[in-house]
Parts: structure tokens; C-alpha cells; sequence
């Protein structure tokens, strides 16, 4: 019988509220199973940036990362939020290490080539060491992931959260039966925006595309959703998206994608 896994990513609206973060990292600590974080931290790296005098150059949405800024991520992400994580999962009994795509050469990407947009030192992810994971993951150690790989040459790069978890997930699941979370501040896909209970419980491919010519799926979750479908496609067994609290398995109310 295959053993579960479970890839759990957290967004920068957690991250920031210190008793937000605190509620997640006690469910997630207490998750069963072998278990990996992915974390961002996108909006400390803007705050820290600004403060050094560094301008955010954002295009819709992603950052453009050229050599300065990589340092503030590289300070912010793999640094003060990693080993922050780390210390906190610590102190509820996990066993964590925090890493980034470097580390163990754990997520192998390459510069994302100049097109429209330059987007500067961002990476798209190549491969994921699943062997070097899975004996971590059997040394009794939770992988804690933040959003930077590397290009194997040197040069670390700044890869988006949720593709990085959707790689790691994927990559698994030859190994294992692999189930990616994505938390973020609300319950679920919305069907009405001002209704913050009105989940859709399941989305598959003939719903996705009636929702989305509704109107109902828009802008910014399109990627997020697109991605889902891509993990499933991919080989995860299944994909949910909703707020942190659908870690504890009395609450019911999140979205699952499914093909």
C-alpha cells in the first residue's frame, strides 16, 4: 500500500498575522503523515525592500526580481520566514527543515527567458530531487520549503510558491499518494464573491469551464486553478483549496479539484 503525503503551501496573508500563523503551524504540526510546507512571503520582502530603498517592480502580479531585489527575497524567504517556520514547528514537536530549491539541489529550474517581460532572476522549475526528499521524509524530518530554486550553475532564482508545491507534489507522487493543499484566506472558490460560505465543494474540467464563463472563476484564482488541474493531470491524487482551518478534519467547508 502506498503511503500518503501531503504538500501543504501557505500564502503571505498567514504569514504576516502572527496569530494566524500560529493557529496553522499548531494544525499543521499536529496534520498526520508525512508532510512537506511550502511557504512564500512576498509582502515582508516588499515591506523590507522599501525600507532598504529598493523599488518592487510588480507585472501582473509577479515580481520582477533583478539582483538587488533576489537579495531581499533571499533574506526575507530562505531566511527570517524560513527559520521562523522552522522554530515555531519546533516548539510543537515537529521536526522540520527549513530549505530552499539549493539545498540537497532539491528544485533544479532555469531563468525564465526574456519575452514581453523581463522578469529578471525568475525561475521555472526543471526537476525536484524526490530521492533526496523522500529520505528526509523517512529520517522522520518535515521539509519546509520556501519559494527560491536554483539553476545548478549558482545562480539561485525566485520561483512562484504555488508552482513550486504543485512540482514537489507532482514529482512525489511517483513515491507516493500525494494530496496538495493550497491555504489562503478564504474558505474555497467562491460562487458569490460578498458571500464568504458560498464554497464550491468540487470543481472538475466541465464545471471549471461553465464557472469560468460565468465569470464566477476570475483574474488572479484562474492561475491558481489552472495549476491545480495540472498537478491532477500530472499524477497528485487530489488538489483542495480553502483556508488553513480545513487542516483539522472537523471542518468540511473547501474546495477539491478533481479531473
Amino acid at each position: 500500500m502506498t503511503q500518503k503525503l501531503s504538500i501543504i503551501k501557505i500564502g503571505g496573508n498567514v504569514i504576516e498575522n502572527k496569530t494566524e500563523l500560529s493557529k496553522f503551524l499548531k494544525l499543521f504540526a499536529d496534520f498526520d503523515g508525512f508532510k512537506i510546507l511550502v511557504h512564500g512571503g512576498g509582502k515582508l520582502a516588499t515591506q523590507l525592500a522599501t525600507k532598504l530603498g529598493i523599488e518592487s517592480k510588480m507585472v501582473d502580479g509577479r515580481r520582477i526580481t533583478d539582483a538587488e531585489t533576489l537579495e531581499v527575497i533571499t533574506m526575507v524567504y530562505a531566511g527570517l520566514t524560513n527559520k521562523n517556520i522552522v522554530a515555531q514547528l519546533q516548539a510543537n514537536k515537529c521536526n522540520a527543515i527549513g530549505l530552499s530549491g539549493a539545498d540537497g539541489n532539491a528544485i533544479l529550474a532555469h531563468k525564465r527567458p526574456v519575452e514581453e517581460i523581463d522578469y529578471g532572476f525568475a525561475g521555472d522549475v526543471d526537476g525536484v530531487n524526490k530521492k533526496m526528499i523522500s529520505k528526509l521524509l523517512k529520517a522522520d524530518l518535515t521539509p519546509v520549503f520556501c519559494a527560491m530554486s536554483h539553476d545548478g550553475h549558482g545562480q539561485l532564482l525566485n520561483t512562484n510558491a504555488d508552482t513550486i508545491a504543485a512540482e514537489v507534489a507532482i514529482h512525489m507522487s511517483s513515491f507516493y499518494d500525494t494530496t496538495l493543499y493550497y491555504c489562503f484566506e478564504k474558505k474555497g472558490v467562491l460562487k458569490d464573491i460578498s458571500d464568504e460560505d458560498s464554497v464550491i465543494a468540487q470543481i472538475d474540467n466541465p464545471s471549471y469551464t461553465k464557472l469560468l464563463s460565468e465569470g464566477i472563476i476570475a483574474d488572479g484564482m484562474i492561475p491558481k486553478i489552472d495549476n491545480c488541474f495540472n498537478a491532477i493531470e500530472r499524477g497528485v491524487e487530489k488538489v483542495c483549496i480553502g483556508h488553513h482551518s480545513m487542516l483539522d478534519s472537523k471542518n468540511e467547508l473547501f474546495t477539491t479539484i478533481t479531473i
